[in-house]
């Protein structure tokens, strides 16, 4: 972990910096610079490149340890009438995806080899008969789960046009790359699950986490005044250079006292977004003022007991071409901030996957498959 939260630490010196898209069709016998048979502006702009018919990815044979995490070379995905292939840049390593490996969650009837990655960044090389609103040549990034194609610790991807968007000009391939799950999910819950107005009081409880790092700025974006609960000095000095009002360690601090005693919310908080269930969430609900409201994402453990006089909302991150334009348009109306925690090759997928594992990571683990 660097001492820098907005630190974006570069790949290893001695990393292949050739991009492998390009590396992969030269073994093929494909000339990069070849121009495309294009006889029309509209053809060029959805003409089909060329492409391998191989790929590399970081994939699993079997659940276990972060050492099942092998490079394999697979079959490109195959891509549906509404699908668009994706020469990826840029995967998210997201916190559930350790759990993806070792078998605890979600893959008991996968196929393997299984490529993981829900979200990640890159070009649209290809795109399926009935795709209309991408082109061959976006800069996309994209969220999916559970895709039977394989996920984004690959070469390429195959993902459903509405899980896909072009990048906003705010965010580059990379920083693109790590946001698209986290920011779905802290985006939805400021603003549909909580339904955050200006002036309101919102304590975030698991602020210095992924998806918490975001939901801090958006709060903000909504002019809320906001609490952030986070873990350790280097946690809550991380969530007030996000934009935090007050930031208070969740592992040492009382934190129903705490609450109780702010001369900014006197009443009580009007709102609470639970990103780690457990005590201190508890404690931020004991604060709450009646009438107020608690929004957390399905899948936090233990969840929230229910009270009477304040309104419980779970919800899940919802994905889709509306989800997207909304999550656009709040990037574009604010100069939002994307920590990087560190970056990994392809290759050191295994090495990214620990340092998930470790938590307690300040930004976004990601993997660089098209190295700079």
């Amino acid at each position: 972990m660097v001492s820098d939260p907005f630190y974006c630490e570069p790949l290893n010196p001695g990393a292949n910096v050739a991009d492998p898209h390009v590396a992969r069709r030269a073994r093929a016998g494909h000339d990069e610079a070849q121009p495309m048979a294009t006889t029309t502006k509209k053809r060029r702009r959805n003409a089909r490149p060329f492409l391998p018919t191989t790929m590399r990815a970081a994939a699993i044979d079997r659940t276990g340890p972060a050492s099942v995490l092998k490079i394999h070379e697979l079959p490109l995905p195959k891509m549906g009438a509404r699908d668009v292939m994706i020469a990826v840049d840029t995967a998210g390593i997201g916190s559930w995806e350790p759990s993806q490996r070792s078998g605890e969650w979600g893959v008991e009837r996968a196929h393997f080899p299984l490529v993981l990655g829900s979200d990640g960044s890159g070009t649209v090389v290809a795109r399926g008969a009935r795709v209309r609103r991408l082109h061959v040549g976006d800069k996309v990034y994209a969220f999916h789960l559970g895709g039977a194609k394989g996920g984004f610790d690959a070469e390429y991807v195959a993902v459903s046009e509405p899980s896909v968007a072009r990048i906003p000009p705010r965010l580059d391939l990379l920083h693109a790359g790590a946001s698209p799950a986290v920011a779905l999910t802290a985006l939805q819950g400021i603003d549909d699950a909580l339904r955050v107005k200006r002036n309101e009081t919102v304590a975030i409880v698991g602020a210095s986490g992924n998806v918490g790092m975001l939901a801090i700025q958006f709060a903000k974006r909504r002019g809320a005044v906001v609490i952030a609960i986070a873990s350790g000095r280097n946690g809550t000095a991380f969530a007030r250079r996000l934009g935090a009002d007050i930031a208070i360690d969740g592992k040492r601090a009382n934190i129903a006292k705490a609450l109780r005693d702010l001369d900014l919310a006197p009443g009580g908080v009007d709102k609470v977004l639970g990103l780690v269930g457990g005590r201190t969430l508890t404690a931020c609900i004991d604060a709450v003022r009646p009438d107020g409201r608690v929004a957390y994402p399905n899948g936090i453990e233990p969840a929230p007991r229910k009270r009477r006089g304040i309104t419980f909302v779970s919800y899940d991150a919802k994905t889709g071409a509306r989800e997207f334009e909304r999550l656009n348009r709040a990037i574009g109306a604010m100069p939002l901030t994307v920590p990087i925690a560190k970056q990994f090759r392809l290759d050191q997928a295994a090495q990214a996957h620990r340092m998930v594992e470790k938590g307690h990571v300040l930004g976004r683990v990601v993997l660089r498959v098209a190295e700079p």
